[in-house]
C-alpha cells in the first residue's frame, strides 16, 4: 500500500465523506473513490460503506485503520530524518495555534537550543483544525492548541490554564465604553462568556482576529481589551498597562497534541520543554542557543 492511498483513506476516516476527504486532498471525488477501489482490491475487502450520513469503516476497515495511520506517521518521521541536519541527531516538527505561538514558541525555541541542541527544529504557526491534520498524518510531530478537538488517534496534554484578563491604558481603570474597547476575538467559548459579562460591549470600535495585534493597538492608541495574562505581565509590571478591576477572568488553556503512537523518545525532550516553559522556567539564554538559530528552519509566524 503506497501513502497516498493511506492518506487518502485516513482523510475519509477523518471527515467521514469522500466529498470532504476530496475537497481536502484538493482533488477530484472520482479520483477518491478509485484510490479506495485500489485499495479494497489490494486487500480483498470492502472497507466502506457510504450511507446518506457519509462514509462509515466497515470491520475490515477498523482493522486497517492504526496501520495506515503509523504508515503515514512512519514515511514522514523517516522523510524528516533523511533530511537532518548536519550535526544534528534528529528533528522536530512542532506548529502552535496563532493566538498561542507569542511568547510561549519563542521561549520554548530558547529552551531547546539551550537544552537540547542535537535536535533540529521546524516550527510553523496556523490554524488548530490545520495543525491536527499535520499532527494526525505525521508531518507535525506536536501541535499547540487552545481546546483542540478530540479526535481517536491523538493524545491532548494540557500544559497551562492560562487567563484571559481586561486591562486597560487608562489612568483610572474601569468599565469601558464601546468606542474605547478592542475586541479580540479569542474563540467560541470566550465570546458566549464575554456576551454574557459584557452585553454592552456587543458592538466595540475595533475587532481584532489577532491577540498580538489587539495587544499591540492597544498599547499604541489606547484603549482596554481582554488579553493573556502572560502576554501582558511585563506591561503590567512597568505600569504602561492596568488592570481594570472587578472585571471577570476567562480560562484560555493550552494544550500539546501528538499521535498516539509516536515515539516517546523523539517527543520527550520537546514535551519536557514545553511543560518547562509553560510553567515559568526560563529559558537558558546561552551563546549555544543564539549560534543554534539558524538551525531553526521554518519558523512562520506572523
Amino acid at each position: 500500500m503506497d501513502i497516498t492511498l493511506a492518506r487518502t483513506f485516513l482523510s475519509i476516516v477523518e471527515t467521514q465523506s469522500f466529498l470532504r476527504a476530496a475537497e481536502r486532498l484538493h482533488v477530484t471525488q472520482t479520483t477518491v473513490s478509485a484510490r479506495v477501489r485500489t485499495l479494497e482490491s489490494l486487500l480483498g475487502r470492502v472497507l466502506f460503506v457510504r450511507n446518506k450520513r457519509g462514509a462509515a469503516l466497515t470491520p475490515a476497515g477498523e482493522r486497517l485503520l492504526p496501520h495506515a495511520s503509523m504508515l503515514v506517521q512512519v514515511w514522514e518521521r523517516a522523510r524528516q530524518q533523511v533530511a537532518v541536519p548536519g550535526g544534528s541527531r534528529t528533528v522536530l516538527s512542532v506548529g502552535c495555534e496563532i493566538s498561542l505561538w507569542d511568547p510561549l514558541l519563542l521561549q520554548w525555541l530558547l529552551w531547546m537550543r539551550a537544552s537540547a541542541p542535537h535536535v533540529a527544529i521546524r516550527t510553523e504557526v496556523g490554524f488548530p483544525s490545520d495543525l491536527l491534520d499535520k499532527v494526525a498524518d505525521g508531518v507535525l510531530d506536536i501541535a499547540i492548541a487552545y481546546a483542540p478537538q478530540q479526535r481517536p488517534r491523538l493524545r491532548v496534554e494540557l500544559l497551562i490554564e492560562e487567563k484571559l484578563i481586561m486591562v486597560t491604558t487608562a489612568a483610572k481603570p474601569q468599565l469601558p465604553r464601546p468606542e474605547d474597547y478592542v475586541y479580540v476575538d479569542w474563540g467560541p467559548d470566550f465570546a458566549a462568556q464575554h456576551d454574557l459579562a459584557f452585553p454592552e460591549l456587543a458592538n466595540a470600535a475595533v475587532r481584532a482576529g489577532l491577540g498580538p495585534l489587539g495587544r499591540e493597538y492597544v498599547v499604541a492608541a489606547g484603549g482596554t481589551g481582554y488579553f493573556r495574562l502572560d502576554v501582558v505581565r511585563a506591561h503590567l509590571a512597568s505600569g504602561r498597562l492596568r488592570r481594570v478591576p472587578d472585571t471577570p477572568e476567562f480560562l484560555y488553556p493550552a494544550y500539546a497534541v501528538y499521535a498516539a503512537g509516536a515515539d516517546r523518545q523523539t517527543l520527550e525532550p520537546a514535551l519536557s520543554g514545553l511543560r518547562a516553559v509553560a510553567h515559568g522556567a526560563a529559558p537558558a539564554a546561552t551563546s549555544g542557543a543564539a549560534s543554534g538559530a539558524a538551525r531553526i528552519a521554518g519558523h512562520n509566524s506572523p
